[in-house]
């Protein structure tokens, strides 16, 4: 029994394997198309991870007697709907997240997840503040849903442009989805903001190899064959944990 279980599990013993932006595509492709995951499944999946992560990160008990408040910013794509689902596990977990979402994407998946949250009574923003010390007076940290790999910095525009420099001056903690918004997948950071959380996803991106703050992957559902396939070397998860500090 426990032979068969081990035959099963890919290799570790090489170093974790960090995704360029086409093989991450191809990844999410895989799981859509030959392993019948579905899109709305995968968020789900990634958002609650991501919740679980910014506890991990951020204990309510650390943050004493403040409100646990959490600003959600989230993007026009599939990041920023990871971005609501984290906020309404955030809200089961007992934080209190508000959520910007500039652009509400018309795609139908989207669409449920933001009645999800307004069902939920999470309340939405009309607009972010330009003056900083609002947002340092009014939450204890940032999530970064606004930009995933999907999304080319080059092109990004309005409003993301002017959100991420208005986040890149904020006091408080920021927690990152998948890559920091603003940075290249394959690159360095220029333009995007310094979180001091990170939560990959499926398995980090290249940018983040040198990445210095605290990162968390969230791997664990990949099939056995898909791991091996792309010789992803996950690391080992404690338990029944869905993800793991690196």
């Amino acid at each position: 029994m426990n032979q068969g279980h081990t035959e099963a599990e890919p290799e570790s013993s090489e170093p974790l394997r960090y995704l360029s932006k086409v093989e991450a595509a191809a990844i999410e492709t895989e799981l859509l198309k030959d392993y019948r995951f579905g899109q709305q499944q995968l968020i789900e999946i990634w958002g609650h991870a991501c919740a679980i992560g910014i506890a991990k990160a951020f204990p309510l008990r650390s943050l004493g007697k403040r409100q646990p408040t959490v600003l959600v910013v989230c993007g026009p794509d599939q990041n920023g709907c990871i971005g609501l689902v984290c906020a309404r596990h955030l809200r089961m977990f007992e934080y209190e997240p508000t959520i910007f979402y500039p652009k509400r994407s018309p795609h139908t998946v989207h669409q449920d997840f933001t009645v999800q949250c307004e069902k939920m009574d999470i309340p939405f923003l009309s607009y972010l503040p330009t003056e900083v010390q609002l947002i340092n007076d009014a939450y204890n940290l940032v999530v970064d849903a606004i930009l995933g790999p999907e999304t080319d910095p080059a092109d990004m525009r309005e409003p993301y442009a002017g959100i991420l420099l208005t986040l890149k001056q904020v006091k408080i903690p920021i927690a990152s989805l998948d890559m920091p918004s603003g940075w290249h997948v394959e690159g360095n950071n220029t333009e995007g903001i310094n979180p001091d959380v990170l939560i990959s996803l499926m398995a980090p991106k290249k940018c983040a190899a040198s990445f210095p703050g605290k990162h968390f992957l969230a791997g664990r559902f990949l099939p056995f064959d898909l791991q091996r396939k792309y010789e992803l070397n996950l690391p080992e998860y404690s338990g029944t944990d869905c993800l793991v500090e690196l």
